[in-house]
């Protein structure tokens, strides 16, 4: 089917949803006469207030899809002077494709390329035309994938595509609009089933017109050449993953982000750090996993359609890396992370110095923790790795492990001990100075001396899990210069950093007063209810409203370590009674019709809780 063909299918989709919207109404409206006919009246007048209160609810959303204007994606924009050859290579694409040349050519700082189009009058009227190229893509691909990509997205362009597109996105977000205004009523519940097959359509759509897309890429570049750029995109997103996750995320609660000259400086240096891991990615078979929900065909179906079709044998042969097409291009990437990255107030760092103090931050959180637990052990206010080695020394080591590690079994509790000894002489080795973190783009980050020696913790952490052996952990401690008296808590209080949000209970009575409940993996957060907006929409905008670490600076945090014990009563629904080691006695209930941000939100808390009331899970 053509693309003007989903399109109309899509528009009359969409106008049947209104139409169906209106119907219900029209039907609640003769019900309200009809029981109005048999004196009914204050039934009546019910029904037909209702009747209205959905009928503005709909005019309303139909409103702010009306009044809603889009913006260009944030990036920085490259001028014919900033990229020459790049605009010569777009200008040809789209003589080629028979298309009129984007205006603009932006980049953004995603594994991405996009095209849209300002069009008007519902797609009629052609509009502004902007490109947008991601920074990482171009740090990965060749000049060749590259032209193989922009000719995809340009393709949309000559499918008119861009132009229809507004009408699949404006639909969609009426849809959604519309459905979210009437939530909460037997109108509001039809209208989402209608709405679900409206975006299986839409979605459906959106996957015809990447394979036409799909057409133009090998028509300018070569099936080779094609199908090559499309099995480097997935490569590529799991680097970004990587790269983002394993290093730009290391500090960034902390306060610490890398400099902008370096934030994608450091994606290129992980490119080519990890080539033998990248390989291997791209030697094993695409992804073939295909949803209705999806808005593009799986890369394997969309490899194995270019298979079919004719290869023009006119591929232009450039393994330059794409940004040699960009002679600043440093100096752009540069600027498109100082302008669209959330730096916020974080510190700038350089690379390595980033990863030693963002390494040397996190490792002393993860032994603060031991070492509270261990403190509560001896009864004493505070505690350093001499306690720590004195009771490994008199056989209690797991004692140490079972203050973190709550409801383990035996064997549990061994197999976890040398970790967690080995991050508190991880963490004593850096107090003391005695080594510092050496940034890695081929692997994990290492501990090294100053003589640029790796420090072997695990070695040190493995003679402290028997008795027998602690007096040479000693000896090996002291001559990395340890003094076990001088090395421990750094903080008293626990934080959430490292945590994750992983559920979310609304309106939980805490101690009889109603609370949101966001439910993390290290803890949970406690926010006093409002009334509106309803309970999972109000968990949703406050998972969105900042960081787990900032959520539980301006909010109250109950970390799982502080919890002494744990009542549980709840079958259903949550219903706990919390003694923390201060002695503070914490109530949780949970009632019937609490929303909760994921359906298993309660079943998560309680696994967590489960462990300190001394029964098995």
């Amino acid at each position: 089917m053509s693309a003007t063909g989903r399109a109309a299918i899509s528009l009359l989709t969409l106008i049947g949803f209104y139409v169906f919207a209106l119907l219900l109404i029209a039907a609640l409206v003769l019900g309200g006469v009809w029981a109005a006919s048999q004196g009914a009246e204050t039934v009546a007048l019910k029904i037909i207030g209702f009747s209205v209160i959905v009928a503005i609810g709909i005019l309303i959303a139909l409103w702010r899809v009306a009044t809603f204007k889009p913006t260009p994606e944030p990036g920085v924009a490259l001028s014919r002077e900033d990229a020459p050859e790049l605009w010569a290579m777009v200008d040809d694409l789209a003589e080629q494709v028979g298309t009129r040349t984007p205006e603009h050519l932006t980049l953004v700082p995603e594994v991405n390329a996009a095209v849209s189009e300002d069009a008007r009058l519902l797609g009629l009227v052609s509009g502004t035309r902007r490109l947008y190229l991601g920074v990482p893509l171009l740090q990965g691909l060749t000049v060749a994938q590259l032209r193989a990509v922009v000719g995809h997205e340009l393709g949309h362009y000559s499918s008119a595509h861009t132009r229809l597109g507004p009408i699949a996105y404006r639909g969609r977000q009426a849809v959604v609009v519309t459905v979210q205004q009437l939530r909460g009523n037997i109108i509001g519940w039809l209208l989402r089933q209608y709405a679900k097959v409206y975006i299986l359509v839409s979605q459906a759509m959106s996957r015809g017109q990447e394979l036409e897309a799909d057409r133009v890429m090998v028509q300018v570049a070569g099936r080779s050449t094609a199908q090559s750029a499309l099995r480097e995109l997935p490569v590529l997103d799991q680097a970004w993953a990587v790269y983002m996750n394993g290093y730009v995320a290391l500090g960034w609660e902390s306060g610490l982000a890398p400099t902008a000259d370096e934030f994608f400086d450091g994606f290129q240096k992980l490119l080519a750090g990890r080539s033998a891991d990248l390989a291997e990615l791209r030697a094993e078979p695409p992804v073939e996993a295909h949803s209705a929900w999806d808005s593009h065909p799986p890369v394997a179906a969309r490899v194995a359609a270019m298979e079919n079709l004719a290869d023009p044998g006119t591929a232009v042969v450039d393994g330059r890396p794409a940004t040699a097409l960009i002679p600043g291009f440093a100096a752009a990437a540069a600027a498109t992370a100082e302008a669209v990255v959330a730096f916020g107030t974080r510190e700038r760092l350089t690379w390595p110095e980033l990863v030693n103090r963002a390494m040397t931050l996190g490792g002393q959180r993860s032994a603060d923790v031991v070492y509270r637990g261990v403190a509560r052990l001896i009864d004493q206010p505070t505690a350093a790795l001499s306690a720590v080695v004195d009771l490994a020394e008199a056989g209690r080591v797991t004692d140490v492990t079972r203050t973190v590690i709550f409801g383990a079994s035996d064997e549990e509790v061994a197999a976890e001990t040398p970790d967690v000894l080995e991050a508190l002489v991880s963490a004593a080795v850096l107090q003391s100075g005695a080594a510092s973190w050496r940034l890695s783009w081929d692997g994990p980050a290492e501990l090294v001396s100053p003589s640029g020696t790796v420090v072997d913790t695990a070695e040190v952490a493995a003679l402290l899990t028997d008795p027998a052996t602690v007096g040479a952990a000693r000896a090996r401690l002291a001559e990395l210069g340890i003094r076990l008296e001088a090395a421990g808590l750094v903080s008293e209080t626990a934080t959430a950093h490292g945590g994750d949000v992983i559920g979310g209970i609304a309106d939980v009575k805490v101690d009889g007063t109603r609370q949101d409940l966001l439910v993390l993996d290290n803890g949970f957060i406690l926010v006093p209810s409002a009334k509106k907006p309803e309970g999972k929409d109000r968990l949703i905008a406050l998972v969105e409203s900042g960081s787990v670490v900032e959520l539980a600076e301006r909010h109250r945090f109950v970390a799982y370590e502080s919890v002494a014990t744990a009542q549980l009563d709840g079958r259903v629904t949550v219903k706990a009674t919390l003694t923390l080691h201060d002695g503070t006695v914490m109530t949780l209930k949970e009632p019937l019709t609490a929303d909760r941000l994921t359906s298993d939100s309660a079943e998560l808390l309680t696994a967590h809780l489960q462990a300190y009331t001394g029964q098995p899970a």
